[in-house]
């Protein structure tokens, strides 16, 4: 069974994707390639990349070495120079550079950060405008648009004059940024945005002590196990947390075992209303992100403890 999630556009993307911008393979092609041959053999038919990973080629590389065709795989890239002029040359040659490196349109093209246009006001705005004419009129058409690390005043930038909404929204998204990602969150509800997740794993592969799900999370997974009938540990429990609140789960590795254990997660039962519920709630109690960069900036964080 392999998990998907609607946009609104009517696309069904995996909601099991594997990124290859992380792990050692940020500008390591060749290490991105055959990582990425073991995920799609491994059944995680989902890749994401981006121009700044320099890993493009390699996305499209590990389709054709796998024994996969371009149709077999949910392919998403992003648009990622910093500071990039907003005029519609500039901004053609940048996505043309995309499709030029996988010989293929993605399925989905993000902008990176809100940080891609050149500083000033109605940038934003006028950067997705120019890609929503790709779409109608250039060489994105039929690709699905959507942005990444976008906070509150970014989304309201673009979606006040928006023909075409975003259909996704990928930044960290965990138990621990829920108190803080709120009004993104309801933003993105509001206007039919998927959330897509990086950094899902964090409460358990960053956290300098887990924090207080750890417990919760081992004790769900023992139930999993019971159920599935075999060992599942508490980063499947959060992939399914994750998928189970309507966003896609972007994670990585680069080791075989690991990723088998990612790809086996659309194989395990669902968790239960209650289980869903006592994460939330339980994460909902601390702030604690890992890729500070973007979010932070001008969007205020709660007041909350790292840690319990």
């Amino acid at each position: 069974m392999t998990r998907t999630i609607t946009l609104s556009d009517g696309k069904k993307i995996p909601a099991l994707g594997w990124g290859n911008g992380s792990g050692g393979m940020n500008r390591n092609p060749d290490k991105a390639l055959s990582a990425g041959v073991i995920a799609l053999k491994a059944g995680i038919h989902h890749i994401d990349t981006a121009q700044i990973y320099l890993t493009e080629v390699a996305a499209a590389g590990a389709i054709k070495e796998a024994g996969f065709t371009k149709a077999d795989v949910w392919v998403t890239s992003k648009l990622g120079k910093q500071g990039l002029s907003v005029d519609p040359k500039t901004i053609r040659e940048n996505v043309q550079g995309t499709l030029d490196q996988l010989g293929f349109k993605p399925d989905l093209y993000l902008i990176h950060n809100p940080f891609v246009a050149e500083a000033g006001d109605g940038n934003i705005a006028k950067l997705w405008t120019i890609l929503e004419d790709l779409v109608q009129n250039g060489p994105l058409e039929g690709v699905s648009l959507g942005v990444s690390n976008f906070r509150p005043q970014d989304l309201k930038e673009i979606l006040a004059v928006a023909k075409i909404k975003p259909v996704a929204n990928q930044l960290e998204f965990h138990p621990y940024v829920l108190t803080h990602l709120q009004p993104v969150l309801d933003i993105c509800s509001a206007n039919g945005i998927v959330i897509e997740s990086y950094g899902p794993l964090t409460p358990v592969l960053r956290h300098p002590t887990g924090g207080p799900l750890k417990p919760i999370l081992e004790r769900i997974a023992q139930r999993v196990s019971k159920e599935a009938g075999k060992t599942v540990d508490p980063t499947s429990v959060l992939l399914l947390w994750t998928i189970q609140k309507g966003a896609v789960a972007v994670t990585t590795s680069t080791r075989e075992e690991n990723i088998k254990t990612l790809a086996s997660v659309d194989g395990l039962p669902d968790l239960t209303a209650d289980e869903i519920k006592e994460i939330e709630e339980t994460g909902r109690k601390v702030h604690y992100r890992h890729y500070r960069e973007h979010m932070e900036k001008d969007f205020a964080v709660p007041d909350l403890p790292s840690d319990l």
